[in-house]
């Protein structure tokens, strides 16, 4: 027996074997289990895209603007109580009341929507600047030094909004500052010396400007996560894409090879039963024990080929079956066994209550790709745990074998994480990945503290069950 090749090959298949053909069959299984995942809905990585950053964008709109409706009452408050300068409470307190109805609209409206465009970013601002407007009307128009609070929704508004949107807004500022510089209502101020008149305008401005620092840092600091988050998002959709389209083409290499030997096997069969019938060659009982071997193995070539057809999608309705996950995964280890002659699997199920699920070819396939790589860096010991963790089902994988070299636990799922140095090599792993993934699922692996390793499929049972939900 050969000494393990090293831990490093144990997601792998490898090339030199005969009856060899999972690695291709995995995938054509990933092709098919792309419009498998579609049709159910399971598709991965709720990560935040253009509608959910600007439901965020217009939760913290919402925020600043209960923030501004505290400042307001706080700083009317001040001004018409303690400086002594008279406002028209009734008025100003009318315009707090239409911002705090608009919040709460707002907060019902966003919980409701399925969809936030720029657009309605857009009028959220606009309505900012008109009540900003409206207040400062009734306070000194344009000599209120908290004008400045206008760049604050401009600032805003060019984080958040695209070009044609945000001169929208420029020039509604621009306007409704204009405007304030011939229509406000005057202050009535306190016969107070010139230089306390000036102490008071440094003061407001110097107030405004703090404000305007302080919730310029605050809010576009988290629009900006959320801008980075987005980013992210659409980062790993073009790698998943990536990862798609490169998938799609090994199916279809495969597809078209396993067309290309039906032929040559198709040949091999009739000569060999034209061998069989030759009564000089069933005469001789060591020729004849050749040609059964023969046969068995070009029978074994066939299901290979039947395999990926089925998994590629070529003989549709062939490869799915009702079942449940205690006689799919017995069924699947009794067949394990058989094929390999090893009863060296340990299969433990604690799965508990018996739920029906449909037997995909694909998931099999990716099974038997772990157990076989297992197997081979361990030869005496391998473990199948069977178990339910919430509404998941958790296949663990375990060996003896010498565990993962760092970069292949450091690059889980990348494509061409070998150490065999084979040209091609290092599939099998990123093709596990990606069609557990596609049954919304994970693959996790870790090393044991002595010896060993183990590799986790975690797969949730709402995309394994038959129908199109899944009752917990």
């Amino acid at each position: 027996m050969p000494p393990p090749a090293g831990r490093d090959q144990m997601l792998e298949r490898s090339s030199n074997r005969p009856d060899d053909g999972r690695t291709q069959t995995l995938a054509g299984s990933a092709v098919t289990l792309q419009s498998q995942a579609d049709a159910r809905g399971e598709l991965i990585g709720a990560a935040p895209t253009d509608d959910e950053t600007n439901r965020k964008n217009m939760a913290l709109l919402i925020q600043l603007r209960w923030t501004a409706v505290v400042g307001q009452i706080v700083t009317i408050g001040g001004v018409h109580f303690w400086l002594g300068i008279p406002l028209p409470l009734e008025r100003m307190g009318a315009v707090i009341g239409a911002l705090v109805l608009l919040n709460v609209s707002s907060l019902i409206w966003v919980r409701h929507r399925a969809a936030i465009s720029s657009n309605e970013l857009l009028v959220a601002l606009m309505l900012d600047v008109a009540a900003l407007t409206a207040q400062l009307y009734l306070s000194g128009g344009a000599t209120n030094p908290f004008t400045s609070l206008f760049l604050l929704q401009v600032t805003l508004g060019a984080v958040l909004l695209d070009a044609r949107s945000t001169w929208s807004l420029v020039a509604l500022t621009c306007a409704s500052f204009v405007w304030l510089t011939i229509a406000y209502r005057p202050l009535d101020l306190p016969p107070n010396p010139l230089s306390e008149t000036y102490t008071l305008t440094v003061a407001g401005m110097l107030l405004g400007f703090v404000l305007n620092a302080v919730l310029l840092v605050v809010f576009v600091t988290r629009i900006n996560r959320n801008l980075r988050q987005r980013d992210a998002h659409l980062a790993a959709l073009r790698q998943h894409a990536a990862e798609q389209d490169h998938i799609v083409r090994m199916g279809l290499l495969a597809s078209g090879a396993a067309h290309e030997l039906g032929t040559p096997l198709a040949s091999l069969s009739v000569i060999l039963s034209d061998w069989r019938r030759m009564p000089d060659l069933a005469a001789d009982q060591e020729l004849a024990e050749d040609l059964s071997e023969m046969e068995t193995s070009l029978q074994r070539c066939k299901t290979i080929v039947t395999g990926i057809l089925v998994s590629a999608g070529e003989a549709r309705g062939e490869g799915s079956s009702p079942t449940t996950v205690t006689a799919f995964v017995t069924a699947l280890v009794e067949e394990w066994r058989d094929a390999r002659s090893a009863r060296t699997l340990y299969f433990v199920n604690t799965f508990g209550e018996d739920v029906a699920i449909v037997s995909d070819i694909a998931l099999k396939q990716v099974i038997f790709n772990v157990l076989d790589n297992a197997y081979e860096v361990s030869r005496d010991w391998v473990e199948l745990v069977a178990e339910r963790e919430g509404d998941n089902l958790v296949l663990a994988i375990s060996d003896r074998g010498p565990g993962f070299a760092p970069e292949m636990l450091a690059q889980l799922g990348k494509p061409y994480q070998s150490s065999k140095g084979r040209a091609g090599g290092g599939l099998g792993l990123f093709l596990v990945v990606n069609v557990v993934r596609k049954l919304g699922g994970s693959v996790t692996a870790e090393n044991h503290r002595k010896r060993g390793a183990t590799v986790r499929l975690t797969l949730p049972l709402a995309t394994l069950a038959i129908g199109d939900k899944f009752d917990t």
